[in-house]
């Protein structure tokens, strides 16, 4: 019988570059900003991300581009997630039953709390010029702060695997 291995090393290579957004902006409007600055048509995508945590399950927002040309993927996604949870007690008193309602925020990527959205790029060619996009995006007028991340110091990088 063969005996198949497989080499972890394979499957470190960085394929995908992370720009980090910090913007008071929407999603749709910064998408639309993006599209007017860069050559995308980033559309919003039907298929939405969704992770359990212990606080709940989050219902991320994401904008897709593919280039047939390139074979380069660009996926605009929300770091920042609010998390509505109900609490019923149960008194005995005038109020015999209330609800309480609190607001949790849960990150998409928890290292980088301050991000409100990411740029991943995926599968960028040897002629990718990563800081000229990170260049234009910083032009976008209601963007503060725009930074390449070192994905391979996040702790939660496989977050990024969809």
């Amino acid at each position: 019988m063969a005996v198949l291995k497989l080499n972890i090393d394979e499957f470190d290579e960085t394929s995908f570059y992370l720009i980090a957004i910090h913007t008071i902006l929407e999603d749709f409007r910064l998408a639309y900003l993006i599209n007017q600055k860069l050559p995308l048509l980033l559309y919003k995508s039907n298929e939405e991300l969704f992770f359990h945590t212990k606080k709940g399950e989050l219902h991320l927002s994401r904008f897709f581009f593919e280039d047939e040309k390139t074979n380069i993927s660009w996926n605009l996604i929300q770091n920042k997630y609010f998390l509505t949870t109900n609490e019923t007690s149960i008194n005995n008193g005038l109020f015999s039953e209330t609800t309480t309602e609190f607001t949790d925020v849960v990150y998409f990527l928890p290292e980088l709390k301050k991000a409100d959205f990411f740029l991943k790029i995926e599968n960028p060619n040897d002629s990718f010029n990563l800081q000229n996009i990170n260049t234009q995006i910083s032009t976008i007028e209601k963007v503060s702060m725009n930074y390449i991340v070192d994905t391979n110091t996040l702790k939660s990088r496989n977050n990024l695997i969809f």
